[in-house]
């Protein structure tokens, strides 16, 4: 039996028997890139139906078409967990969006701040940054990365039952840790470069569902805090254990 060489993402139902058509974007990848022809093995994943090995029934230039063949790994769905952040620059962010990913994150969104930078992002791209961290790190499910909203507007509408994890550089130095609680729904927030206002400070330290934490000794950059903060979410409460 052939391994695959190749994980792809796929938007198309998968299943023993079922046929996959490429794009024409993904057949010059397999078989322009890869070099992969006819009978080869692609391992396909569509964040529903688990990872499915499938082998090349057709190859041509502009498309091509997979065969599924049989399941290799059933859905493993992350915790319910929310990664909130400010945008920061365009590589930073493309960072924090494919570390979210690798790392279980559900949902990733962007927001903005009072001292956020970046007045508005290209979602598409971001979530194609997505799609390729979950190719790479094995993961069956694609985290959806939301349109960027006002921080104020999500707070407004926060769904009930959801904890919040806020990041706040302004403890640095304080003993104040991520306590371990139940499990369920949560979301953790990262502030800009700026950092926080003292106005959003303030509504988020009064908050029923707010939980203050300090990432440390050491004010951390955006992208480093995000890692930062989901290590320690997951080994509290998370899937690591």
């Amino acid at each position: 039996m052939k391994d695959a060489k190749v994980r792809l993402y796929v938007d198309h139902p998968l299943g023993q028997g079922q046929s996959v058509p490429l794009s024409r974007e993904q057949a010059h990848y397999l078989f322009g890139v890869m070099r992969l022809a006819v009978g080869d093995v692609v391992a396909l994943f569509n964040g529903r139906d688990g990872e499915w090995r499938a082998e090349i029934a057709e190859a041509g230039k502009r498309g091509g078409v997979l065969a599924c063949v049989d399941l290799t790994k059933p859905l493993q769905m992350p915790p319910d967990l929310w990664l909130i952040f400010a945008p920061i620059k365009k590589a930073r962010t493309d960072f924090i969006v494919e570390k979210a990913a690798e790392m279980g994150a559900a949902r990733i969104m962007p927001v903005q701040t009072d001292f956020t930078n970046s007045e508005r992002i290209r979602q598409d791209r971001l979530q194609a940054h997505a799609v390729e961290a979950a190719e790479q790190c094995g993961g069956t499910y694609v985290p959806e990365v939301c349109e960027m909203q006002k921080l104020e507007a999500l707070l407004e509408g926060w769904p009930e039952g959801r904890q919040l994890m806020f990041c706040d550089e302004a403890e640095v130095g304080s003993a104040k840790k991520l306590a371990a609680q139940e499990t369920g729904p949560w979301a953790i927030l990262i502030g800009p470069e700026g950092g926080f206002s003292d106005r959003e400070r303030t509504k988020l330290h009064n908050l029923p569902f707010t939980h203050v934490v300090s990432l440390g000794p050491r004010i951390l950059r955006a992208d480093t805090a995000a890692v930062a903060a989901m290590t320690l979410w997951q080994q509290a409460l998370g899937d690591w254990g």
